[in-house]
This record gives C-alpha cells, sequence and structure tokens, in this order.
C-alpha cells in the first residue's frame, strides 16, 4: 500500500535490498551503472549509500574506517558525542578529586547509576513515538512504595510478590496514561503532567493508609533482596566468569547474526570490526571488573566485586535492544514515531503500540523505584519526581534518542543515564550541592540538544 511520500513498505525493502546486495562478488551493487543515470547522479548516490552506512562498501577495517568518518562529517555522529563527553566529564572529576576514580567511588557511581539509566530507559518507550511521559518519577516512587510496604508490615508479603504487585501497579498507571493518549487523542504532554500533579498526591496518601510503617513519611526497607541489588556484590570469581560469559554471548550473537545477513545478501561489516567491538568490549569489562576486585572496604570488612546491579541493568538492555531491534512491536515503534499516517495506511494498529509502549515505560518506572529504594535503604513521600523525569528525558536526550520520535537506542539511553549518574556523583564528591548538579546535567543536556540540531542541519546540506 503506498503511503503520501509515495513509497509504501514493499517498496522501501525492496529499495533497501537494491542498496545492499551484490550481484557479483567484489562488485558493488551501487557501482553498477544505471540505464538514463548520469554519471555525476550515481557518484553523488553511491558517497550517500556509503554515509549512510558504512558497512555497505567496506571491505576492510581501513575501509569501514573511512566510510565511517564521512559519515560523521555528514552529521550522523551516533553515540560519539556521549562517549567523548563522558570522557572529558570523567577527566575534569578526576582532574578535581583524585577519589574519583578510586575503587570504592566506581562501585559508589554503580549503584547510583542504576535508578537512573533505568528511568532513562522507560522514557525511550514512549520518546520513540513522539510522546513524553512527565508522571514517571512518581509513578516510580508510587510503584516502590506498594513493594517496600508489602515487605515492611508485621507479616510479610513473600518478596516476589511484594515486587509484582509494585511493578504491575506502576504498569496500570502508565498503560492508564497511554489509553487516555491513544484513544481520546490527548496530548501526552498534558496527561502525563496531570499524571504527575495526581501521583504526587496518590503519593502522601499512601503514606496517610501505612500507619505505624510509614511513620513521618518514611518506610524503612529491611528486605535483605531488594537492598542487596545495590548493596551486595558478586565474588571476584563469579565476577570474573560473568564477563567471560557476556562476552562470549556478545560474540556468538554478532557472528551469527553476520553469517545470517551475509546469507541473504546484505550489507555487513568486515569481520574486523566485529572483533574490534568485541576486544573494546572486553577491554572496557576487564578493567572494571579488575579495579572493582581490589578491596574498597576497612581491615576487618572484605569488599569486592561488582555490585549486583551492573549485570541487572545490562541484562535489561539486552532484552530491551532485541525487543526494539528484532520484534515487529519494536519496529512499528519506530515506524509510528517516524510517520504515524505512514504506519496506519500500513497497517499497524496505533492504539495498541502506544499504549503498550506507554506500558512498558511504566513497567520499567517500577523498576526504578526499587532500585532506587534499594539503594537508599526506604522510600519516602518526600521524592523528587519531578526532578527524575528531568533525569530521564535528558538521560534519553543526551543518548541519542530524539523528541520528535523514530530515532534513537536503547543504549544510547544507557551511555546517557550514566551521564547523568556521573555528573550526579561528581558533583557530590566535589561537594557542589544541588545547584550544581542542576546546572551541569542542564548544560550537558542543551550541549547534546545543540549537538543533534547542528548534526541533523549537516545532514541536511550533505543530502542537499
Amino acid at each position: 500500500m503506498a503511503t503520501d511520500s509515495g513509497e509504501g513498505p514493499q517498496d522501501q525493502q525492496t529499495t533497501r535490498q537494491e542498496t545492499t546486495r551484490q550481484d557479483e562478488p567484489g562488485i558493488p551493487a551501487q557501482a553498477v551503472a544505471v540505464a538514463g543515470e548520469p554519471a555525476a547522479e550515481a557518484t553523488a548516490a553511491d558517497a550517500a549509500a556509503v554515509t549512510a552506512a558504512p558497512d555497505v562498501l567496506a571491505n576492510s577495517l581501513g575501509e569501514y574506517t573511512r566510510a565511517w568518518l564521512r559519515r560523521v562529517g555528514s552529521g550522523e555522529s551516533g553515540a560519539l558525542p556521549v562517549i567523548v563527553g563522558l570522557i572529558i566529564i570523567g577527566a575534569y572529576f578526576q582532574s578535581r578529586s583524585h577519589a574519583f576514580l578510586s575503587a570504592g567511588n566506581i562501585a559508589n557511581l554503580m549503584g547510583q547509576a542504576g535508578w537512573i539509566i533505568t528511568i532513562a530507559m522507560a522514557q525511550v518507550f514512549v520518546l520513540l513515538l513522539g510522546e513524553i511521559d512527565l508522571s514517571v518519577g512518581y509513578n516510580a516512587a508510587v510503584g516502590a512504595t506498594i513493594t517496600i510496604w508489602m515487605v515492611s508490615v508485621s507479616h510479610p508479603f513473600p518478596t516476589v510478590v511484594a515486587i509484582l504487585a509494585g511493578l504491575a501497579v506502576s504498569t496500570a498507571i502508565a498503560a492508564i496514561e497511554g489509553a487516555i493518549v491513544a484513544f481520546l487523542r490527548i496530548p501526552s504532554f498534558v496527561v502525563t503532567l496531570a499524571g504527575l500533579l495526581t501521583l504526587s498526591g496518590v503519593l502522601l496518601w499512601l503514606y496517610g493508609q501505612t500507619g505505624s510503617v510509614g511513620l513521618g513519611g518514611v518506610i524503612q526497607n529491611h528486605n535483605s533482596f531488594i537492598n542487596g541489588i545495590v548493596s551486595n556484590n558478586l565474588s571476584p570469581a563469579v565476577s570474573w566468569i560473568v564477563l567471560i560469559v557476556v562476552v562470549v554471548l556478545a560474540a556468538l550473537y554478532m557472528l551469527i547474526r553476520d553469517r545470517r545477513r551475509r546469507a541473504n545478501n546484505l550489507s555487513v561489516a568486515p569481520l574486523s570490526v566485529t572483533v574490534l567491538k568485541l576486544v573494546v568490549m572486553a577491554a572496557i569489562g576487564v578493567v572494571l571488573v579488575l579495579v572493582l576486585s581490589f578491596n574498597r572496604g576497612t581491615l576487618f570488612q572484605q569488599l569486592r566485586g561488582v555490585p549486583w546491579v551492573v549485570p541487572a541493568v545490562l541484562l535489561l538492555l539486552a532484552v530491551t535492544s532485541v525487543l526494539l531491534g528484532r520484534t515487529k512491536f519494536g519496529r512499528y515503534i519506530y515506524a509510528i514515531g517516524g510517520n504515524a499516517e505512514a504506519a496506519r495506511r500500513a497497517g499497524i494498529n496505533l492504539n495498541r503500540i502506544r499504549v503498550t509502549a506507554f506500558a512498558l515505560a511504566g513497567m520499567f518506572a517500577g523498576i526504578t523505584g526499587i532500585l532506587y529504594a534499594s539503594l537508599l535503604g526506604s522510600i519516602s513521600n518526600n521524592v523528587n519526581g519531578g526532578q527524575y523525569v528531568l533525569y530521564s528525558v535528558a538521560g534519553a536526550v543526551i543518548g541519542g534518542v530524539s523528541l520528535f520520535g523514530g530515532r534513537g537506542r536503547m543504549m544510547g539511553a544507557v551511555l546517557g543515564g550514566f551521564v547523568v549518574a556521573v555528573i550526579y556523583n561528581g558533583v557530590i564528591l566535589l561537594g557542589l550541592g544541588a545547584a550544581g548538579q542542576y546546572i551541569w546535567t542542564g548544560g550537558v543536556l542543551l550541549a547534546a540538544v545543540l549537538l543533534d540540531a547542528l548534526a541533523r542541519r549537516g545532514s541536511t546540506g550533505a543530502t542537499n
């Protein structure tokens, strides 16, 4: 079925296959002359194809690097600004305080980063649709309050039941908001702003109903499992085993994926590029595990290993990356965010996808609340949900997720959330207070938006 732009999904698929297919070994598809097309236009098309996808014509690491540099020059910089910014911010904090890169502070950073990363991941689901969820901060607090209350009463509920109950409530709240947005056609900004105000009141009401458990507006968390998510660590031996398993699984996934693409005559990055990615990932993991394997406790208390929150976040990243990148649901989200009318004409159920995306955002808000309560050892009615929703948007946008929908990856949100966490940790370490934290986060967010705008302008200029 054709869209308004004159190219339907089938036409787009055919175009992509023709762009990436190689009819003869060693002869790129783009190099084949097209009847009636001037040589200059063919050359321009070749350059555009290489810029858009550096692995189309790259047969070696050197060719891939040159194509990637051309892509960066055209405005498609990917995660490069985030990584460079992270290095610069980390170097600055290390220069101001040598304790920043110590084993103890890195472990603290991992614990602080967990909930910031997951709240950024929650926002990704709705941002990809071109929507926004302003209630995600207070939704996380409501879900966490229910979970911590259930494990803190005189006759505690089973931990699994309490966690599932908190997640279910957060998911249901966001799903209701999504249904209002989808079926009543009310802007998500208005609906979730109303949700923010309502849930802040619901949070206060909940503590009024908890009795002695929530005395003073605080529920202390004495559940060892929930507290242990952030405070407990894998042993050094298990940390190394987990690292090896993660690297091996990543290698198998990437090699099998490339093999399937080659079998279908699709573009594939050179093997050297895949190996380089695996080496870099393994090197980062080795440095992290090595640093965290040193004792960061006292003489009488050994404290070593990777915090449990790290593999937990990596597992969530793997699941959501597959969900958004390898399933119909994920493709539908990108399609709706890119062009909702074209997606509707292609037969995609817009309402169902929107409600599901909001529900997933709510579920990740519930996970955020649990990680937040695990970090603090308690949950209270003084949670600053308005500030935390800004963290979620900042983390996603810094990681390259577009505010207008249709562009971004979950890995970007993880990197962006980690940048926010580094600022959060570094400002506290330097004793700059809330003012410095807000200024730093706002400055980095503005820089990310400016880079995104310049990248879009550069990309438009290159194509014109």
